[in-house]
């Protein structure tokens, strides 16, 4: 059954509830389960740097690309289809990666499966708020959608894991391609349908103009980093995102139904907000990456090992989930905002700190705490800050663009990262070896190694006995290089929180405490834009 505006919202069932929340589960999911496992890959495929850097850039960037016209693709032909098509796509994807043999085939399985979860994110959400006009109804409602949600993103780790740990790594994507499957299934037998189709179109002028900028930018630093960032292909690659993102914000101006309203950032305190997102997500996730690089490529801990910490920066914001509400409504978002980013910043400065054999839970708690409770504080006062400085009326599209925003800084954090880190570490191996007087066979080889695939690819190479000399030294360009890149995502959070603290002292009244609309304010991030008609009084709801 399909319900359209105009005979009144469905009722939310307890059905649909559970298919929603199991949908935002399975689709959270994929987002961090290559992360224990990066290593594994590397050596199984000999992967560059690079290479690894699109590993989960390519189940990011269709969300981030996408999610804005999935959310009016639900409008108009209903939101059940979408999470139907979105669990079939995730479950297609893992196959694909599964299978893979090649690292082409690897990052195509994981684009296709993050075809799905751009489905999933937006429609679940639209779901569950055309069903629940009452707020009260909608904050509990929302409040299990959250915490499926972080219980998505602490599991996954866990399922690779565990499951690489025992089996190859190709098996560990096998279990969420079941889950997709049975996504689908209940969905597709559960979910009471609604759709929106009224002042609804697709912008493909601005569809098409963004995806090209985002993936011409993405492709430049990532591959930059090895071909040089004043190679021609780069440069063009630059020059064509640049062109693209400047025929975007003309498409938007001329747009009868833009992807984004242009005049929200006219609004200082929404630019900031939308600058701070970008900043903050590039950090938090460009250090997850440095991580998974340091205790899977380079210590070779078991997948298990590596999947802990992982799991555990994820439980604290699964933990302080019930307490939010309560929080937002004490202390003013902008308060939240700065000293969430602050405690981010802490989190990536110790760990950049820590002796590069520390990869024990017990040296790394500290850190991961300060990780913890940071993203999920920033997460959710950036929401309230973020839509209580616009007009009500566009409070959707406003939680779009922030999504969207803070998904591009998801997408650069691993590539930017790479590019620094390794791309740094490759280059003082190159002078270590030329200093290090090596017989000129052995200097033959590593050179040859690290110019094909970097220090990485020297640290993980099988090389006989010429290991016994050429890892350790590998080994310290690339501690030395991952601490450069956890400075840089220090130093992002704190630039952040900078803009935060400046921009933000004279933001309006309409993110101050008592503005967040009681138990609306239940958990990380906002309304979509394709549900604003289905409920404009929705302030602060959650996200990936």
């Amino acid at each position: 059954m399909t319900r359209s505006a105009a005979e009144g919202p469905p009722s939310l069932g307890r059905a649909t509830l559970i298919a929603a929340c199991l949908a935002i589960c399975v689709a959270q999911i994929g987002i961090p389960l290559a992360s224990p496992i990066i290593g594994e890959i590397q050596r199984d495929f000999g992967a560059s740097a690079a290479a690894l850097a699109w590993i989960p850039a390519a189940f990011i960037l269709p969300t981030a690309i996408l999610e804005l016209n999935f959310g009016v693709l639900g409008d108009l032909f209903g939101r059940k289809r979408l999470l139907v098509l979105g669990g079939l796509l995730i479950t297609a994807g893992c196959l694909v990666v599964a299978t893979s043999g090649s690292l082409t085939q690897l990052i195509a399985g994981q684009a296709v499966a993050g075809l799905g979860a751009a489905a999933i994110f937006p429609s679940s959400l639209a779901v569950i708020v055309a069903g629940t006009p009452e707020p009260a109804a909608r904050a509990r409602a929302l409040s299990y959608w959250a915490v499926s949600l972080a219980f998505g993103a602490m599991i996954a780790p866990l399922i690779s894991g565990f499951t690489a740990e025992h089996t190859d790594w190709h098996w560990a994507y096998v279990p969420l391609a079941v889950l997709g499957l049975v996504t689908a299934a209940v969905s597709a037998r559960c979910i009471v349908d609604s759709r929106e189709p009224a002042g609804r179109g697709l912008d493909w002028p601005g569809q098409i103009t963004v995806a090209v900028s985002l993936l011409a930018l993405l492709y430049a630093v990532i591959e930059g980093a090895n071909d040089g960032y004043t190679a021609t292909h780069i440069v063009l690659a630059f020059t064509i995102a640049v062109a693209a993102f400047v025929g975007f914000l003309v498409a938007e101006r001329k747009s009868r139904t833009p992807m984004l309203r242009l005049e929200l950032f006219r609004t200082p305190s929404f630019a900031a907000a939308a600058a701070i997102g970008l900043l903050a997500m590039f950090g938090f996730i460009g250090t997850a990456y440095a991580l998974s690089i340091k205790l899977e490529a380079v210590y070779h801990l078991s997948p298990l090992q590596a999947a802990l910490p992982f799991a555990l920066i994820q439980a604290v914001p699964l933990l302080l989930t019930p307490v939010l509400p309560n929080l937002l409504q004490r202390v003013h978002p902008r308060a939240l905002l700065v000293g969430g980013l602050l405690s981010l910043a802490a989190g990536e400065i110790w760990m950049a700190l820590l002796p590069g054999d520390a990869t024990d839970l017990a040296s790394m708690a500290g850190s991961i705490l300060l990780l913890g409770v940071g993203f999920i504080t920033m997460f959710s006062a950036l929401t309230a800050v973020a839509v209580g400085t616009v007009d009500i009326r566009h409070a959707g599209m406003a939680s779009a663009v922030t999504s969207l925003v803070r998904e591009t800084g998801q997408a650069l954090g691993p590539a930017i990262v790479s590019a620094v880190a390794l791309g740094t570490a490759s280059s003082a191996l190159a002078a270590k070896l030329g200093a290090a007087k090596l017989p000129a066979e052995v200097m033959g080889v590593a050179q040859g190694v690290n110019a094909e695939g970097g220090a990485i690819a020297v640290a993980n190479a099988d090389l006989g006995e010429l290991s016994r000399t050429l890892i350790p030294l590998a080994r310290e360009t690339l501690e030395a290089g991952l601490d450069l890149g956890l400075y840089l995502c220090a130093g992002a959070s704190l630039v952040a929180a900078l803009i935060a603290v400046l921009a933000l002292q004279h933001s309006s009244a309409a993110d101050a405490p008592g503005d967040l609309g009681g138990e609306e304010a239940v958990g990380t991030s906002v309304l979509h834009e394709d549900t604003d008609t289905a409920a404009p009084k929705a302030k602060a709801l959650p996200s990936h």
